[in-house]
């Protein structure tokens, strides 16, 4: 199964196998992972309905789940996204600001397959990020799935 599949699709152990296999790769693996993980949730929650009497909605506990792999991803990106060389950081999002919209901060990581970003109510752990971002609306999940891809790879050729 694919990287893409396993994004598109709610089969939980091939996702855990997924994870596992990124997880194998160190922390670029680990950053990787949480990244895939936060973009999975996100789109989820997006499009969630319902929930579990006495858990929550589906949709606050897919945004949970985000929200979990965020702090994941900060406190991996603070202990090793500078030997890994990728920049990282936050900034407000004015616009959010100006509507309203509880979201306003964001999180910019420019991994190797270019910048991917989360909006968040909440600024975590990390620095600013001093970049503006790329305007490339939708872009994150294609390029963390290909890094995930590439990062999969490397490890394979080497078993």
């Amino acid at each position: 199964m694919s990287v893409m599949e396993i994004y598109a699709g709610s089969d939980g152990e091939a996702t855990k196998k997924l994870y596992a296999r990124l997880d194998r790769r160190g922390p670029a693996g680990a950053v990787a992972l949480n990244l895939f993980r936060a973009q999975k949730a996100s789109a989820r929650a997006k499009v969630y309905r319902g929930g579990v009497r006495g858990q929550g909605s589906f949709k606050g506990m897919a945004y949970e789940k985000k929200n979990w792999s965020l702090g994941n991803l900060c406190d991996i990106l603070a202990d090793h996204g500078a030997p890994l060389g990728l920049r990282w950081g936050w900034q407000r999002d004015a616009q959010a600001s100006l509507i309203g919209d509880p979201n306003e901060w964001v999180l910019y990581v420019d991994t190797p397959c270019g910048q991917v970003s989360f909006h968040s109510s909440a600024r975590l752990k990390g620095p600013d990020y001093p970049h503006a971002w790329d305007g490339q609306v939708n872009a994150s999940i294609g390029r963390i799935i290909r890094w995930c891809e590439q990062l999969l790879v490397g490890v394979e050729a080497r078993a």
